[in-house]
């Protein structure tokens, strides 16, 4: 994985463990799973958590932001319920089939 890859990985969870006690841990997927860095594409990710609402989004976009004009980055992040993300039929599929999960701490998980 590309050092500015695993360091979005690193920031996002340290960010959203800091601030949500409900955030269970995130899914990369689409076109940064090959590990390479791409200036064409957005780093895709599926973050978890137990409540998912719009003051927690209004609360997460910051974050993204912060993250985004630092590392010089777009993410494209979707937050979900475990609930919800299972609805979501067809992101559910791509993500569960190629995904990389990491825990709370960005730490990767093996399925």
């Amino acid at each position: 994985m590309s050092k500015k890859l695993n360091e979005v990985i690193k920031m996002l969870s340290n960010a959203f463990r800091k601030k949500f006690d409900d955030y269970k841990g995130l899914y990369l997927f689409g076109a940064y799973l090959d590990g390479n860095d791409h200036t064409d594409e957005d780093i895709e990710i599926v973050a978890l958590f137990d409540i998912e609402d719009k003051s927690k989004r209004e609360q997460i976009w910051p974050i993204i932001g912060k993250i985004e004009t630092e590392l010089d980055v777009c993410i494209d992040l979707y937050p979900y319920t475990e609930e919800a993300f299972k609805k979501d039929e067809e992101l559910y599929e791509e993500v569960m089939e190629e995904g990389i999960f990491f825990n709370q701490l960005g730490i990767r998980q093996d399925k």
